[in-house]
């Protein structure tokens, strides 16, 4: 036995400091040492599961974890190599093809992504090229396109539009109009709008945008000015909701209007971060010059994306869900955590201080406000401060322009958050509220805004 597996893990090297955080150490540390450090760092983040932020997926299956360790080295670019991983990823995108209804899955064309703002990008792109095209093959100036969408959009948007010269004009939303849902659309298009996104599912309340009503808009708008203005459909959410628990409703391929849609796999998709899709209603409406034919590793292959090197292990997990739940288990999933959702809004409205902007009836996302902020002697910022002490992650956070002055809190509810935990959130909500009212109201700091604790 060596002197070093006597000693104490963090005795071993780094007896009189601590590890360098900021550049390499001179010599080594044994493997165990290096472990425990970073996993000791680790613990100081949030519990993933009580993390009511995010959308992303923070539980699977055992059988999912194991072949997520048996192929997490595979890369998904290299299709020569790995050619089950490249015709899985093929399966996959036409399976989302045939549910959001394409007329024919072989006329559609899809691809796999790192997530749905890259998904996002991508539909953007074909949307902007094919409207360059079009302007120049009519002899126009093509030098000032701008896409459509509501001013509650994810910030991907906005990288879209800043990083690939587009200008962006946002729709703004009100008590009123709380999506983009056709009102004044026509103030907003004109001969250069590359397209109007639609989302399905609006990260800051969870609502859905009506595809159909937005559609009907610019058909209105075509057979008055004849600009024929595509959709694309910001499905990150929504795409792997609707289907299944709301099957009648028309927000996918059916309309003609529907150029694209994206989704996210690691979200409702059920799948560990790291997967999105975007698939094309039919392969015209994705221009042949984006597409690149790469040499690499032995094969000549098409690519469509904004990575290279990225990994296929997450793709291998989406093709595990879609085979191990089918429409009916997944259809279970999302009604699971609907009914939860559903459940923890109306115990927050029941409470007395909260007025919700929606219940988590679209997908299980709701979010909700003070009744009577101005007079209130303590904040949402003070709520989700006295919930994370109780380990609870629930944000909260201005709406946006036109409605930033209204402060609301969100709750996302994901496969894995059950009614037992729901019960347990509901009852520290309540508890928390019940402490907050109790405080005598603070005095405000000069330039600071009362309650506000962050």
């Amino acid at each position: 036995m060596t002197d070093s597996e006597l000693t104490p893990i963090f005795d071993r090297s780094t007896r009189h400091t601590a590890a360098s955080r900021y550049r390499m150490g001179a010599e080594e540390l044994l493997p165990e040492t290096a472990y425990q450090i970073v996993h000791d760092e680790a613990q100081l983040d949030g519990n993933a599961r009580l993390n009511l932020a995010t959308f992303v997926s923070t539980w699977m299956d055992e059988y999912a974890d194991k072949l997520y360790a048996e192929s997490f080295d595979k890369n998904m670019i290299d299709k020569d190599e790995y050619p089950s991983t490249a015709e899985v990823e093929d399966r996959c995108w036409r399976i989302l093809a045939d549910l959001w209804r394409a007329p024919d899955v072989q006329d559609a064309l899809g691809t796999s992504t790192t997530g749905s703002s890259e998904a996002c990008m991508l539909g953007g792109l074909a949307l902007k090229r094919l409207w360059q095209h079009k302007r120049k093959a009519e002899g126009k100036d093509a030098s000032k396109p701008n896409l459509v969408m509501s001013s509650a959009v994810q910030v991907c948007w906005e990288k879209f539009c800043n990083y690939w010269d587009v200008e962006m004009r946002l729709v703004p939303i009100s008590e009123e109009h709380k999506v983009l849902d056709g009102h004044d659309l026509e103030k907003y298009v004109d001969e250069n709008t590359i397209g109007v996104v639609a989302i399905l599912g609006v990260t800051y309340t969870g609502m859905y945008e009506p595809v159909k009503e937005i559609a009907a808009a610019l058909d209105a708008i075509q057979e008055k000015t004849g600009l024929d203005v595509p959709i694309h459909v910001d499905g990150a959410s929504g795409a792997m909701i609707a289907p299944f628990l709301q099957p009648d409703l028309e927000w996918d391929f059916r309309l003609e209007r529907v150029h694209s849609i994206s989704t996210s796999g690691h979200k409702y998709g059920g799948v560990y971060p790291g997967v999105g899709w975007v698939v094309w209603r039919d392969k015209k409406w994705l221009p042949e010059d984006l597409i690149f034919w790469v040499s690499y590793l032995g094969g000549d292959m098409p690519t469509f994306a904004l990575n290279f090197s990225r990994p296929g292990a997450q793709i291998l997990l989406q093709y595990y869900l879609f085979l191990r739940l089918g429409i009916a288990g997944y259809t279970a999933m999302q009604q699971a955590s609907q009914d939860v959702a559903v459940y923890l809004s109306k115990g927050i409205r029941e409470l007395g201080p909260f007025e919700l902007w929606n219940d988590g009836t679209d997908i299980p996302v709701f979010a909700w406000y003070l009744k009577d902020e101005k007079s209130a002697k303590w904040t949402l910022y003070d709520l989700a401060d006295r919930l994370r002490m109780k380990g609870w992650i629930v944000p909260a956070y201005p709406m946006p322009a036109d409605l930033a002055h209204l402060t609301v809190q969100r709750i996302v509810v994901r496969n894995g958050l059950s009614m037992d935990l729901a019960e347990k959130l509901l009852a520290d909500i309540a508890d928390s509220v019940n402490y907050l009212e109790q405080l005598e109201a603070p005095m405000p700091a000069e330039g600071h805004k009362p309650g506000f604790t962050h």
